[in-house]
């Protein structure tokens, strides 16, 4: 997982500025004021801006408490469809806004992380992902959802595997 490379689409979608993210809020809550639309995408901005931080954290108390082979394949998946330019809401076309899909990912994917029996970081990521929720069509959301368990299922088949190997003799 690189974080630099993250940091740098965060950065290339900023350098078009903060208009079409802003526009994106307008189309999606039409009844929001103007100041309401720029509160909601300097909050939006604040949240995609903390995804390098979050993953960095997350894999640094994986690491800590020697989890980072079950973690780092979630938190690779998340940074790798963070990276990809061609996603749900692409980033290319739509800059800030095409980061939206990108950003609730990784929070849900962390999120599904503090479900286990002892929080990874014990975050609190249920208003950042309700604002999210809020500004992706429904669909896109549930696609999400569905590609952040699917990730969760891929690393419990992956560990049920290397269980099942050490269980036999070679």
């Amino acid at each position: 997982m690189n974080l630099d490379d993250i940091q740098a689409v965060i950065e290339s979608a900023k350098s078009r500025g903060t208009g079409s993210l802003e526009r994106f809020v307008r189309e999606r809550i039409p009844e929001a004021t103007e100041d309401e639309v720029r509160e909601t995408g300097d909050v939006v901005l604040e949240v995609i801006e903390s995804v390098p931080v979050l993953l960095a954290r997350a894999q640094q108390e994986a690491r800590d408490r020697n989890l980072l082979p079950v973690v780092a394949p979630l938190l690779d998946h998340a940074a790798n469809y963070f990276m990809r330019p061609v996603d749900l809401m692409p980033e290319m076309t739509q800059g800030l806004a095409g980061l939206i899909d990108d950003t609730y990912l990784v929070f849900r994917m962390l999120q599904n992380l503090e479900k286990g029996p002892e929080k990874l970081v014990a975050w609190d990521l249920e208003d950042p992902l309700r604002l999210l929720d809020r500004l992706l069509e429904r669909k896109t959301a549930r696609q999400l959802d569905a590609i952040a368990l699917m990730a969760m299922q891929e690393v419990e088949n992956h560990l049920a595997e290397l269980w099942s190997r050490m269980g036999h003799p070679a």
